[in-house]
């Protein structure tokens, strides 16, 4: 069997390693992408994402934003706790920036990465099926499925970025896993008052509630206990919507229709190291996140976008222990950041303490009152932990 050699094999073609794919694509390095799926179609994933400021600068970068066909400014964040009178809002002048984010459909930003992929004649291999993965001191080694036949591939450097689906062949690298017992509902929110680039981020004893202007309308992320899940998503479309109109306030006024709906369990997870021999992770190979604040995407885009320059800045010397600890390294600070900026979140504003929801109240307001804790606090979710 003959067997083809590249300088970095990418196991994953999400949005994450198409990004470590186009930021190398005219170093002259060679890179292979492998996704086990097909190429998603347009009803297949109807998740929002919210994108920082700063994750715009690099799909700019890439070439890639001015290929999104839709795109929603968020100029404002509105922070509120049911339950108490606090609130904070945080403005995009507050963090010296034009807009603090943008939603987008995962499905528009994949289909727009994938065509830039394409016309760089990338190696883009949809449908192969890793069964197996070694390394050794000089090389990672591939084996997939791809339309019946068993191939097999080598590189100097293997990057997981499948959401850690393949991870568990990787002796010395463990995940740290905590269970939230909560469910995100996702669906689009057609509403009386229609979005004026505001997003919404209501905290509930059961966890947060979020309103993310998406077109003329908005895109919901409503964090649910497990025991809910089944039921809210089975509920017909007007009941649905006086339960979150009951849930959420009269914000908005009325709600008037909801899109497909959908739901999935919350936890994070993380892996310790990010890295192994030959071996790097990225996105959510390397973290998941709650999807409170909308870090979660935008930590893996920075994980991608870090991984490409230590690759490029190593040049021969891809995938040795130097690089990849280089790797580690650069991204510490940032990814324990926002682990723990999401997770204290949730462990401060989800819970039924009187107590803790009127000083969570108090608090909300004292940042309000405070431009340069907000400015920090803006930055930080925009940039990360460099905050610039």
């Amino acid at each position: 069997m003959a067997t083809e050699c590249y300088d970095t094999i990418i196991i994953g073609g999400g949005p994450v390693g198409m990004a470590l794919a186009l930021t190398l694509q005219d170093s002259g390095l060679s890179t292979l992408i492998l996704e086990a799926r097909g190429v998603p179609e347009e009803n297949e994933d109807p998740r929002p994402l919210a994108l920082s400021h700063g994750s715009r600068l690099i799909l700019e970068h890439l070439n890639a934003w001015h290929e999104l066909s839709h795109t929603t400014p968020i100029t404002t964040i509105h922070i509120s706790n049911q339950g108490s009178l606090g609130r904070t809002v945080l403005l995009a002048d507050d963090a010296g920036v034009p807009a603090l984010g943008y939603v987008v459909n995962y499905h528009n930003l994949f289909r727009a990465m994938h065509s830039l992929l394409q016309k760089s004649k990338a190696n883009y291999l949809a449908g192969a099926k890793v069964t197996k993965f070694t390394t050794d001191t000089k090389q990672g080694q591939v084996e997939f499925e791809h339309a019946g036949v068993k191939k097999q591939i080598t590189a100097k450097l293997l990057v997981l970025a499948d959401g850690g689906h393949l991870t568990g062949q990787i002796k010395d690298i463990n995940y740290n896993i905590q269970d939230y017992q909560q469910w995100a509902i996702v669906a689009n929110i057609k509403t009386q008052i229609r979005q004026s680039g505001i997003a919404y981020e209501r905290f509930t004893p059961d966890g947060p509630v979020a309103m993310l202007p998406s077109g003329d309308d908005f895109a919901l992320v409503w964090t649910v206990d497990p025991s809910a899940a089944k039921e809210v998503l089975a509920l017909n479309e007007t009941d649905f919507l006086s339960r979150l109109h009951a849930h959420f306030g009269d914000r908005l006024g009325k709600f008037i229709t909801a899109g497909k709906r959908s739901g999935f369990p919350l936890a994070l997870k993380y892996a310790t190291p990010v890295t192994s021999q030959r071996i790097a992770l990225v996105g959510n190979a390397a973290q998941t996140l709650h999807p409170v604040a909308g870090q979660g995407f935008n930590l893996g885009l920075r994980d991608a976008w870090e991984l490409a320059h230590e690759i490029l800045a190593s040049e021969t010397e891809i995938g040795t222990p130097t690089m990849l600890a280089n790797y580690r390294q650069q991204r510490q600070t940032d990814s324990g950041a926002g682990r723990i900026f999401t997770d204290s979140l949730i462990k401060l504003f989800s819970n039924d303490n009187l107590l803790l929801r009127n000083m969570n109240g108090l608090g909300l307001s004292a940042l309000d009152c405070l431009p340069p804790l907000k400015r920090f606090v803006a930055r930080r979710m925009i940039f990360g932990a460099r905050g610039s």
